[in-house]
């Protein structure tokens, strides 16, 4: 074998040794590496669909029916809806909860943002301890904070008219006058969450670039100015957030009215709100698909009223 034949040889044995084999394709089937994240998160979604998805349907099939759990449900149709519409005691829980809403949430948002703003000012001291301080009342049980309230609240023996009657005042009825009801359910209310506002809205503070607020004040703007036309503007997504928060959260309330008014609502059903009608109406009477009825209606106006808030703030926004 000549010198040049060993040469190619050698040649071709080393081209073999480095180029890699073909890869074997694997079989057609179930590709579990791409299927794995799927499973992992699966978890969510089969108890989303048995605890919230189906009962949702359910409850929309119950409505339909008359059905107090103990017997066979009977089929009367949208009878419970049209009843409701006629209904004084909803009428009068629907009312209570919207006055609730128009009167604590300007507070709670309005109170939130204007503690932020003096929160977020490097010039105040001991900033992380008032955070504390305004947030410690969310984090309290509602019984508790109820139960305080009717502790201050009470008559007689209420702190605020004991406090009344050594001074010679006339003691109020804060808790049976029909007049001062819903007053005591927006201090409650606003006392409890506005420190939950106060955490959005700081959030929403500090994502803000601080140059720009200061490029305004070289131009000449005051700092009134400045909130206003700068940081007004960029926190109209984070005040929307908290508004359809708060309305979500308002027709949600229960353990308030509950605590200090009972299942009643009080003198006058004053401190009756929706929930804590469906709480009575499905649980107390057993009226399952009337209470069942009752919490679609409420679910259709708060996502009429999320709707509205949407689109009014988009189209500001947009301006």
């Amino acid at each position: 074998m000549s010198l040049l034949n060993i040469l190619e040889d050698l040649e071709n044995r080393v081209v073999a040794e480095t180029v890699p084999a073909p890869a074997i394709l694997p079989r057609r089937g179930i590709r579990w590496h791409k299927l794995a994240p799927y499973i992992f998160i699966s978890p969510f979604f089969v108890l989303f669909f048995i605890f919230g998805f189906f009962p949702i349907l359910y409850a929309g099939y119950v409505s339909l029916h008359d059905w107090t759990g103990l017997n066979p449900p009977v089929f009367i149709g949208f009878n419970n809806y049209l009843n409701l519409l006629r209904d004084n005691d909803f009428l009068i829980a629907l009312r209570n909860t919207l006055v609730l809403l128009v009167l604590s949430g300007p507070l709670t948002i309005g109170g939130g943002l204007f503690l932020a703003v003096v929160l977020n000012n490097k010039l105040v001291r001991f900033r992380s301890v008032f955070r504390t301080i305004f947030y410690l009342p969310l984090v309290m049980s509602l019984i508790v904070a109820s139960q305080v309230f009717n502790l201050l609240l009470g008559n007689p023996f209420g702190l605020i008219n004991e406090f009344l009657g050594r001074i010679g005042a006339t003691r109020i009825n804060f808790l049976t006058e029909p007049r001062l009801t819903i007053l005591v359910l927006v201090v409650l209310v606003t006392w409890k969450y506005v420190g939950n506002d106060l955490v959005i809205m700081l959030a929403g503070l500090q994502s803000i670039p601080a140059e720009l607020g200061e490029a305004a004040l070289v131009d000449g703007a005051t700092g009134l100015q400045v909130f206003w036309y700068v940081t007004i503007p960029l926190m109209r997504p984070v005040i929307l957030f908290d508004v359809v928060l708060s309305t979500i959260g308002t027709f949600n309330i229960f353990a308030e009215p509950y605590t200090l008014f009972g299942l009643t609502g009080g003198i006058n059903q004053s401190g009756l709100t929706a929930n804590l009608l469906l709480y009575r109406t499905s649980f107390q009477f057993l009226k399952l698909g009337y209470g069942s009825a009752m919490a679609y209606l409420l679910g259709l106006v708060v996502f009429a009223l999320s709707i509205i808030q949407l689109r009014f703030g988009t189209r500001e926004h947009e301006r």
